[in-house]
């Protein structure tokens, strides 16, 4: 026979592993964006819900891997190569799983599942960081970090210790406040309050005062100074707003674009040279700053940051312009003037979801909007890798009205 206290003991045990796993914010939300945002409007909240449900199943099969023997999984990379998962594509994944509560009964085992395989692969420098890629064996490639890929795991722990709380077997809270001391530690210039590379960028280092323009994430470091109670966060969202709006203004007069890259923040900002990490056009609008116009459209729907407005309007106004307001003609890949580059002149839906994304700032761009969602929606899984479908995913589920705060 259980003695009383044992009883109570088990009672209380089992109210708070239900508690647990029950979805506090389950899909849909219907968040409450910034007064004068905007949604599709040319369909009702429960096909624009539904949609995002149907895209989710379908990305969940395809990326959403176990790894054998264990109970972690990763999100698979796909691309040809030696690689099985990069810490920017488990990032999205968390996000994405988190969000998907509700509408995925099985979230929270995937999402622990997706943690555990993080915290399987950490960085040489900041234990709570990330490796930022494995092998197909899954051994890390090296020990370095990739910062974008850390900051959306931190922020997916701020959303997973609101949608399931942080007294089951992970605390989430806990576990986000010392990544997030780390990526303070090691992947911001504490200098400018810029954004580094990754983890193995030093003082002492010739890219010191480089960064990645689609790494400025002011919707996550807001969450990050609430959870973390650190006003280092309002310098960092400050001084690259500033930059962003120096870089605009010099470099993007018409177009408002960004480059992938920008070296010399601390004297002269400018866009990166050609090959300076990855390709000639490492200075230009390519593969990473074509986010960037979903980050700060983000920082606009959730906190109505009008440094955000302010930088998506210019963007999207000359989008809908260079485009004559028809999606199929946005191109993948541009210089800062605005020009295609060359041979670009085929569909990416890294480039055409954040467009999106940066449409929904102002009312003046609902057509625009009903428009690229519907050109977004009907391209198939099938025909594109996992960061094209993963930033597609991630993209419908804030075009939907169905992302919020961590």
């Amino acid at each position: 026979m259980l003695k009383k206290g044992i009883v109570l003991y088990v009672a209380v045990f089992a109210f708070h592993s239900l508690y647990a796993q029950h979805a506090l914010k389950p899909f849909p939300q219907h968040t409450s964006y910034t007064a004068g945002s905007i949604i599709p409007s040319h369909m009702s909240r429960q096909n624009l819900d539904n949609s995002v449900r149907d895209f989710y199943r379908e990305w969940k099969s395809r990326y959403v891997k176990q790894v054998a023997g264990k109970n972690q999984s990763y999100i698979w990379f796909e691309r040809p190569g030696n690689k099985q998962c990069v810490s920017e594509g488990q990032g999205y994944g968390m996000i994405i799983v988190v969000l998907m509560a509700g509408a995925d009964p099985a979230a929270k085992a995937v999402y622990d599942a997706l943690f555990r395989y993080y915290r399987a692969h950490p960085a040489k420098s900041g234990q709570h960081l990330m490796s930022w890629a494995q092998d197909i064996k899954g051994n890390n490639l090296d020990h370095s970090s990739a910062t974008d890929g850390d900051m959306d795991i931190a922020y997916s722990l701020l959303l997973a210790d609101k949608q399931w709380g942080s007294q089951g077997a992970i605390n989430y809270l806990k576990e986000a406040k010392v990544l997030i001391a780390d990526i303070m530690r090691y992947e911001i210039n504490r200098q400018t309050f810029t954004i580094l590379l990754s983890n193995e960028v030093e003082a002492d280092s010739k890219d010191y005062f480089d960064t990645r323009s689609s790494d400025f994430m002011p919707s996550h470091f807001k969450a990050f100074k609430v959870a973390t109670g650190d006003a280092r966060w309002d310098k960092v969202i400050a001084g690259t707003y500033r930059l962003f709006a120096r870089m605009q203004q010099q470099y993007s007069p018409d177009a408002g674009l960004l480059p992938d890259f920008i070296q010399q923040v601390n004297h002269h900002p400018r866009p990166a040279k050609a090959m300076y990490l990855e390709t000639k056009y490492d200075g230009y609008y390519n593969y990473n700053a074509c986010r960037v116009p979903w980050r700060i459209a983000a920082d606009y729907l959730l906190y109505g940051d009008t440094r955000a407005k302010t930088i998506t309007t210019k963007i999207n106004r000359w989008i809908r312009s260079t485009t004559n307001d028809n999606p199929d003609n946005i191109s993948a890949g541009y210089t800062l003037s605005g020009n295609d580059l060359p041979a670009r002149y085929f569909e990416a839906l890294s480039f055409i979801a954040p467009f999106a994304v940066a449409a929904t700032t102002g009312a003046q761009n609902q057509q625009w909007l009903n428009h690229t969602w519907d050109y977004l929606l009907h391209f198939k899984l099938k025909d594109y890798d996992y960061y094209d479908n993963s930033i597609k995913m991630l993209n419908m589920i804030i075009l939907s009205g169905n992302y919020w705060k961590g």
